[in-house]
């Protein structure tokens, strides 16, 4: 991915990478079998092609999402109810010209994973701080945001 921490450590990096698998591990172990979390993921990466979003981005989002809806809320029958999720938390995401980095500094990740504590305590980096410092950037991330709307509509709609 192309985000990156700004830090001369080098051990954050991977701390994160490992965070995250151990969150979906933890998410795994406590979703219903028919947990469509992961389906929602896939189906977003698909339409990510060839816009300006990287797969890293629709993750931190999804992560941020499942750590607000519980696992319950993520079956087949909510499968379109949780996509508009992400797709408004992208959205409000995009309109603040900010969004946080799931790991560092998330105050609500989860205890059981243990995080370093500077990670912890960390300020979270804005994955689009450069939405913020350009302003074509960000009007171009909002065309992307429309065109991926677009494209989940035929997607859903072609099955």
């Amino acid at each position: 991915h192309t985000e990156s921490l700004f830090t001369p450590s080098t051990t954050w990096p991977e701390t994160y990478a490992v965070a995250e698998r151990k969150f979906f591990s933890h998410i795994a172990r406590q979703a219903p079998q028919d947990s469509w979390h992961l389906k929602c993921l896939q189906l977003l990466a698909r339409a990510l092609l060839g816009i300006g979003f990287s797969t890293y981005t629709m993750k931190t989002i999804v992560m941020h999402v499942l750590n607000i809806v519980p696992v319950s809320g993520w079956r087949m029958r909510h499968f379109l109810q949780r996509l508009e999720d992400i797709m408004q938390y992208l959205h409000g995401s995009l309109e603040e010209k900010r969004l946080d980095h799931f790991v560092v500094g998330n105050k609500t990740f989860p205890q059981e994973i243990i995080l370093p504590p500077d990670v912890k305590t960390a300020e979270p980096p804005n994955l689009f701080h450069r939405l913020a410092q350009n302003p074509d950037a960000h009007t171009q991330a909002m065309n992307e945001y429309h065109e991926l709307e677009h494209r989940l509509s035929r997607m859903l709609e072609t099955g």
